[in-house]
């Protein structure tokens, strides 16, 4: 029996079985879409403890302009992904390229200064600091333009502004996403990473934080978001990957992976019944 992996026809034969979402996921499918891109990760390989990988082969890019949401099952690997892109976690195979240039595991604070801003889930602002304060750390590498990059977050987050002298501390968790969201943006990315930022909010606050996140976009910022509500996150997203088990497992458009049905079966439950017509 042919090995579909040294016999070209016995890989195009076996491609044919695909869905397209499962096609775009494949080695040789992303290589052909992700030229030209902003983003771009091959084949990563990367974990937090020695000899424990999370990532297995993991491929990605992001075309500029887009937003790209990343969803799977817990213990996926979304997280890590977006930890891997922004150099917190090293690379152990594989490359990360940012317009053409190989940022493979370069420290979190050269990629801010290429344009690149990161949002974590938890513990991303300072609770003992006012508004003002926390947006002077997100920009304090070029502080003469803190005037100029405050006022256009605050018409983004009119609540930036009109509580500026307020403690970061005193505010509610849609409120502090709003905080940790605001001061990315102040040292004016071209990329936004944002890992999970609807969770653990109230239903209104979660809707806010997709609405902004679409109003960012909007601006000229082009968004990787991990989230575990898939529904909403495909809804508002122009792609999607899903991974599982550290691996791409479907990638198409958002509305795609929606009425995807072995997506629906495997990862989204009960949104066939659901998601928009």
């Amino acid at each position: 029996m042919s090995d579909p992996t040294s016999d070209p026809q016995a890989a195009a034969a076996a491609r044919t079985d695909l869905t397209p979402a499962e096609l775009a996921a494949t080695p040789e499918e992303h290589a052909r879409l992700a030229e030209g891109a902003l983003i771009r990760a091959d084949r990563l390989i990367a974990g937090y403890i020695p000899d424990v990988d999370i990532l297995r082969g993991c491929d990605f890019y992001l075309r500029d302009g887009e937003i790209v949401g990343i969803i799977g099952p817990n213990g996926a690997g979304k997280s890590t992904l977006l930890k891997t892109l922004f150099g917190l976690i090293p690379v152990r195979s594989g490359a990360v390229s940012l317009r053409g240039e190989d940022i493979t595991s370069a420290p979190a604070h050269v990629l801010v200064t290429k344009g690149v801003g990161y949002v974590p889930q938890t513990r991303n602002v300072f609770p003992s600091l006012t508004i003002e304060e926390n947006m002077e750390m997100g920009i304090y590498l070029r502080k003469a333009k803190f005037a100029e990059r405050f006022e256009f977050v605050s018409e983004l987050f009119p609540l930036l502004g009109e509580r500026r002298k307020i403690k970061a501390g005193a505010l509610s968790g849609g409120e502090r996403q709003m905080v940790a969201m605001g001061r990315a943006l102040m040292m004016e990315p071209s990329v936004l990473l944002l890992d999970e930022p609807s969770a653990g909010l109230s239903p209104m606050f979660q809707d806010e934080v997709f609405i902004r996140c679409k109003q960012i976009n909007a601006t000229g910022v082009s968004v990787i978001m991990v989230e575990q509500n898939a529904r909403r996150c495909l809804q508002i997203c122009d792609r999607g990957y899903v991974l599982d088990q550290g691996t791409n497992a479907y990638t198409d458009t958002g509305r795609s992976l929606m009425s995807d049905p072995k997506v629906i079966e495997l990862y989204l439950g009960t949104l066939a019944g659901s998601r928009e017509n």
